[in-house]
């Protein structure tokens, strides 16, 4: 099943730990310490009606300075980082434009229909992210038609992004809530690889 019918399938807890997985992944380019986003995370195992959500959401945008000035009006409503990359800045900076709106656009209410939007925006910006910050070039012609099941000619880190997204989803509808602590570890695991990638970025320029 490709992770655009994965995505479509997924109920609102599963659509959240989604979104929230590819936003932790991305949090070495926000500049935040590894458990930043852990309230969110508790949040999700504790409270299936989200009640708790937009309070803890709010905390992290204060830690990490998400203010809402990287929202949907910059760039196409409700899916941020849809295209293929057309920045003035570098790749680095995009990168971060688009972590920045992941969690601006994080919806305050946890309602099935706002965390399905922002898991489908989260999961084509994390995939431009590895795209942008992979130093092997990605052949496909977007990150649409990695979504939607064309695989050739992948590179390593969009790969590796597209595989996570996918294994989130189906532990989440495979276990429910039991499904979260490994789709955690997963995250866990892709940020640490992330934030390696952007430590090595840091040094070439320096």
């Amino acid at each position: 099943m490709s992770l655009v019918e994965l995505i479509g399938q997924a109920d609102e807890r599963g659509l959240a730990a989604s979104g929230l997985a590819c936003l932790d992944r991305c949090v070495p380019l926000l500049g935040g310490d590894d458990e930043i986003l852990r309230p969110l995370w508790a949040g999700l195992a504790e409270d299936a009606g989200g009640a708790e959500w937009g309070e803890r959401l709010e905390q992290v945008r204060g830690k990490l300075g998400g203010d809402g000035e990287f929202g949907a009006a910059d760039g196409e409503p409700g899916r941020p980082g849809s295209g293929a990359g057309s920045g003035s800045g570098s790749g680095d900076d995009e990168a971060v434009l688009l972590a920045r709106r992941m969690l601006a656009a994080a919806p305050v209410e946890r309602s099935a229909a706002g965390v399905r939007a922002w898991a489908d925006a989260c999961s084509v910006a994390a995939l431009q992210i590895h795209r942008l910050l992979d130093p092997l070039k990605d052949a496909g012609d977007s990150v649409d038609a990695r979504r939607e099941g064309r695989t050739e000619g992948m590179s390593p880190l969009v790969a590796a992004e597209l595989r996570r997204q996918i294994t989130v989803l189906e532990l989440l509808a495979g276990h429910g809530p039991a499904g979260l602590r490994p789709a955690l570890e997963v995250s866990t695991e892709g940020r640490r690889v992330l934030r390696a990638v952007v430590s090595r970025r840091s040094r070439r320029r320096g």
